[in-house]
């Protein structure tokens, strides 16, 4: 900030994109504030430009080349007519360089002083300052000093966050490779690649505090949340109040909040984050100097508009006396486009269909107790391997918790989401686990409750039978709407026995091959005695069995065959007749899962591998990914070298077996 309150913003500048520049623009837009958009190239056609005012063209794909060039946003923001810059989070918005470069341009910084920013991006001197304002710690490791009696530790990287540059050490001997590996990560993520170590509790609960501060020394502590279940120390799923925290640990937790940003004389928006124990105890971990992803549990529970705020703030005005009371219970979960079965493989490609139908709000609060939508993308939008996977963030409010973990898990039972595999299976028994349920969360949540379980699909085989079938009644459906023969007959209608209709599908659990006939006692289908038929339509099926009736909802992209009922949701591919023999690969093959860029080679060929030794790294999506060995083996082919960048599906290594 700077010393002298700035002007009114007239013309803001979102230097981001995703659901975060869009919920940016939501509120200049309630507040008559002209706004402008960055956008790289992969970015073009993203919902986050059209709905900003203007719109200025980073050249390139990558982050590196595009929102992380603060030099290039500054002078879009020139370019026009900008007076004020919002960071949102991510990318720029910890940078302190970045900061300076905006305040010396003559601009309005929404943020907290560039000195504070980069006070509290060293997590080193953070935890310093803290412990020296009281705020309790977990003592600093020497990567070099680690012994055996301080195992297990945590390798985290000192200039970032979102759990980039992170490991757990069990064992000391992989805590050099482990260092090395959070280091490189680091250093592609942040531009430091510098790591230490701290004491790592196995069942911590990450419990945060949302801290509002203005120019003339106010510091508002508005809630707590939890964020306790997370992926690859990742947070997918966050709640305020929280479960663990009663009125005596909320008030501790508060002052230590406060403390900690009247010992860096903090300004704006921030989070003070602890890792806390099930008997009360908390430690200090980082200060996040910008608004966090999960801010709408804080903003439906309190009514205040945290960006609405932030811009205040950046103005020069007061807050206005002590925050507002909480009222409720929420509960936001992060979508993202990633199978969490596979090592949390992120996803890219087109997102065919994204429609939650019960949406009551979009980028804000609803009027009463309701789901809310913070979404980055459209239907058809197209998901690339240059930025983070997340989707979109769903959030409930309702009077009680348990109303409010209700509501959201219905809501994504029932969303239709289309074209990319998701983690919303894995969401929904999440928030339906009695564990979960009962309150009792940590970061080891996915470790404790097996992540196999947690990941798998919500339909179960059954399910996904009549799905398939469902799908290819659909599709006869369609060819009888679309045909100009004899277009009134039903279809694969025979007035004699004749042979089956046949169609095959592959699905999650396994090929299904469809064998039915549709005659004048109706619906005769193989393997489905019992299943009438009441409606079949090109969109829409309707099954009976043993009196109860199911329908699905169908929708075909190209070979893709979505299905979609209250009993969970399948994705089916159409299987050709006459598949093409080109696409094989040689057996032991390991394809890239996505587009990405080896990163390091660690073996050659002819060299024996043991099963699940590492044999490279790519990097892709922010994240860095080890390809490993499927089984015991000599490595026989090794197409692809360190700096390679690689299509999906590119043959990567040949394992070959005894």
């Amino acid at each position: 900030m700077t010393s002298n309150p700035p002007a009114q913003i007239r013309r803001l500048l979102v230097a981001n994109r995703g659901e975060i520049a869009r919920r940016v623009l939501r509120t200049c837009r309630r507040l008559g504030i002209s706004t402008v958009a960055v956008h790289s190239d992969a970015d073009a056609g993203a919902p986050h430009v059209g709905e900003a005012d203007l719109a200025v063209r980073l050249p390139g794909d990558a982050a590196a080349d595009t929102y992380l060039r603060g030099d290039l946003v500054v002078a879009a923001a020139r370019a026009t007519g900008a007076d004020a810059v919002h960071p949102g989070y991510g990318f720029l918005s910890e940078n302190a360089e970045f900061a300076r470069a905006v305040l010396d341009a003559g601009l309005t910084w929404v943020g907290p002083p560039p000195e504070v920013i980069e006070a509290m991006g060293s997590k080193v001197t953070a935890k310093r300052m803290m412990a020296e304002a009281g705020v309790p710690v977990l003592g600093e490791l020497d990567p070099v000093e680690v012994t055996e009696a301080d195992l297990p530790v945590l390798v985290k990287a000192s200039a970032g966050g979102g759990g980039r540059g992170m490991r757990v050490v069990r064992a000391l001997a992989e805590l050099p490779s482990e260092i090395e590996s959070a280091s490189a990560e680091a250093l592609s993520a942040f531009g430091d690649a510098t790591v230490f170590c701290e004491p790592y509790l196995e069942s911590g609960r990450h419990i945060e505090v949302q801290v509002m501060a203005d120019v003339h020394g106010a510091v508002w502590a508005v809630g707590e949340r939890e964020c306790s279940i997370q992926r690859r120390h990742q947070k997918v799923v966050e709640e305020t109040p929280s479960p663990l925290v009663d009125e005596g640990m909320r008030e501790r937790l508060f002052d230590a909040a406060r403390a900690a940003a009247k010992a860096v004389s903090y300004v704006g928006a921030g989070t003070v984050e602890f890792l806390a124990t099930g008997d009360g105890r908390f430690f200090f971990l980082e200060m996040n100097t910008r608004l966090q992803v999960e801010h709408p549990v804080t903003e439906c529970v309190t009514g205040i508009d945290l960006v609405a705020s932030q811009l205040a703030v950046a103005e020069g005005q007061r807050l206005p006396g002590e925050p507002p009371p909480p009222r409720g219970h929420a509960v936001e979960v992060r979508l993202y486009a990633e199978d969490p079965a596979e090592d949390w493989r992120p996803q890219s490609g087109t997102l065919h269909r994204f429609e939650l139908s019960d949406v009551d709000a979009e980028f804000g609060v609803p009027g009463t107790a309701g789901v809310r939508l913070d979404g980055g993308v459209l239907s058809g939008s197209h998901v690339g391997v240059h930025y983070d996977p997340m989707l979109a963030k769903v959030v409930s409010w309702a009077p009680t918790r348990a109303q409010a973990v209700r509501r959201l898990s219905d809501s994504l039972t029932r969303a239709r989401i289309h074209g990319l595999k998701t983690n919303r299976d894995l969401l929904v028994r999440v928030l339906e686990h009695p564990a979960f349920r009962a309150g009792d969360t940590d970061t080891s949540f996915f470790d404790t409750h097996g992540l196999a379980e947690l990941s798998r699909p919500l339909a179960d085989e059954r399910t996904e039978a009549l799905s398939a079938l469902a799908a290819a009644l659909a599709e006869a459906a369609a060819n009888r709407r679309d045909t100009t023969v004899a277009p009134g007959l039903p279809s694969g209608w025979r007035n004699v026995v004749s042979v089956p209709q046949t169609k095959r599908f592959a699905g999650p659990s396994g090929p299904h091959e469809v064998g039915y006939r549709l005659d004048r006692d109706g619906l005769r289908a193989e393997g489905f005695d019992g299943v009438a038929l009441v409606r079949a339509e090109p969109e829409r099926v309707v099954l009976e069995e043993a009196g109860v009736r199911r329908t699905f909802r169908i929708a075909r992209y190209g070979t893709r065959v979505e299905v979609d009922s209250v009993s969970g949701p399948v994705a089916l591919t159409r299987c050709e007749r006459f598949p093409d023999p080109s696409a094989d690969v040689p057996a032991g093959s390991l394809v890239a899962p996505m587009p990405g860029t080896v990163t390091r080679v660690a073996v050659t060929e002819g060299q024996r591998v043991s099963a699940g030794e590492p044999l490279l790294w790519m990097e892709a999506m922010k994240m860095e990914h080890r390809i490993t060995a499927p089984a015991d083996g000599t490595v026989g082919e090794l197409p692809v070298s360190a700096g390679q960048q690689v299509e999906m599906g590119a043959v990567l290594a040949v394992v070959r077996t005894e």
